[in-house]
């Protein structure tokens, strides 16, 4: 009788593969689902930012302190004032400074460009 509390303790080979398959599943399906919550925080928390950014603005200005200023593009930053250099050479210019400095050209602000005769 003693043999047979013995063997069962034995798990064969395919027994112990489909325990292995099943502790990699769940495992993999934690991670998963672990994976889809901080996705889903991080989607709720750029709303949350949207939202309070578009109301920010709205609730600072007034219509009698508001002040005209100029419509820039997005990601400028200001006018360039030009001195004798037409506006292609300009551009072209700031891109290639930019492109040495390794840096987007949105990050960098031009106050003049002056041909230098």
């Amino acid at each position: 009788m003693h043999s047979q509390a013995a063997n069962l303790d034995k798990i064969t080979i395919p027994e112990a593969g489909i325990n292995a398959v099943v502790g990699y599943l769940v495992v993999f399906v934690g991670l998963i689902l672990l994976m889809a919550v901080v996705i889903i925080m991080g989607n709720v928390m750029v709303s949350s930012r949207k939202k309070t950014a578009s109301a920010a603005p709205a609730a600072v200005g007034s219509p009698a302190n508001a002040v005209a200023e100029p419509t820039l593009a997005p990601g400028s930053a200001g006018e360039v004032k030009l001195f004798d250099v037409p506006d292609r050479e300009a551009a072209m210019i700031m891109a290639i400074v930019a492109d040495k400095m390794g840096r987007p050209l949105n990050e960098l602000r031009f106050k003049s460009i002056k041909e230098v005769k």
